[in-house]
């Protein structure tokens, strides 16, 4: 191992860790020393299909270069699913120190062309599928908290500018991942007693789910999911444990915090309707303008 072992010994989840994004953050993390659980159902881009193939080739990868990691298959957005990875972590490796929350999958449309299970797969795999190993993770560190052990601990997030500047087509997704950053943040201030941070990624990467973008050969270079690895490796280390409830976009073009939301130009309450759209009109002249999808991705 080349890299510096700022994550020596810590072991770490990762969802969806078989291929794209995922695969890159496991990669780094085993290179900088932490033990890595390499989490991934094997489906394809829309969420079907079931393989430990992916999962499996990770683990061989790292193993190989000296590494340590094991393969796990759960379901993530399934609660015993979620139970079962992060116990195998404890158990493997003798506990827990980062959760990765990653997996993630697509089913874009139009609101008006929308299918009820398209919404629900979506929202099932990225925001229940954060919930759900977070949940079970924090209830192990507050555990070890209260018996007296201390906590170095990480959550990491994936969130997505879709969601934090809303991108047409995607209100499943981008739903889901704002609901990310709002929950990254909730988490934040309800763990930070035990010891643990959360914090998310907002990552611009071709993967699988962007494969279909069109963009010049300089700027796919540019948009490699191994540039995003770095921050998450941050993340998980020790060397970061001031920081937490913040959103980082990351890409081979930018490194930037998103701000969120603020409460911008006030004034005192107003009695009738007609007063509150002059009012109205004269707060959003003064508001700053919001930053959109397309003037970042």
């Amino acid at each position: 191992m080349s890299e510096p072992t700022t994550c020596a010994d810590r072991t770490c989840i990762v969802t969806g860790a078989g291929r794209g994004l995922g695969r890159e953050y496991a990669l780094l993390l085993a290179e900088h020393g932490a033990n890595v659980v390499v989490n991934d159902v094997g489906g394809d881009r829309f969420g079907t299909g079931v393989s430990n193939g992916p999962a499996t080739e990770v683990v061989d990868e790292i193993v190989a270069k000296g590494g340590r990691a094991v393969a796990n298959s759960d379901d993530v957005s399934s609660w015993d699913g979620a139970a079962r990875l992060v116990q195998q972590a404890i158990d493997t490796f003798g506990g827990l120190d980062v959760l990765v929350n990653n997996a993630g999958i697509l089913r874009d449309r139009m609101l008006f062309s929308m299918s009820e299970q398209e919404w629900d797969a979506v929202i099932a795999v990225h925001l229940k599928g954060t919930f759900a190993p977070s949940r079970h993770a924090a209830a192990y560190w507050r555990e070890r908290a209260k018996a007296g052990q201390s906590n170095d601990a990480r959550i990491i997030n994936t969130t997505s500018v879709s969601g934090l500047y809303a991108n047409p087509g995607q209100s499943n997704y981008g739903s889901a991942k704002a609901g990310i950053a709002a929950f990254t943040q909730i988490a934040a201030q309800e763990l930070g007693r035990y010891g643990v941070t959360v914090n998310a990624v907002a990552p611009g990467a071709l993967t699988r789910l962007t494969e279909n973008l069109e963009m010049t050969d300089e700027l796919r270079t540019s948009f490699s999911p191994a540039a995003v690895a770095p921050v998450v490796a941050w993340l998980a280390s020790g060397d970061s444990r001031d920081v937490t409830g913040q959103v980082i976009e990351s890409s081979g073009l930018v490194l930037a915090i998103a701000e969120g939301w603020h409460r911008g130009p006030s004034v005192a309450p107003v009695t009738t309707a007609t007063e509150v759209g002059e009012k109205v009109r004269e707060l959003l002249a003064d508001a700053r303008p919001r930053t959109l999808f397309h003037e970042v991705s």
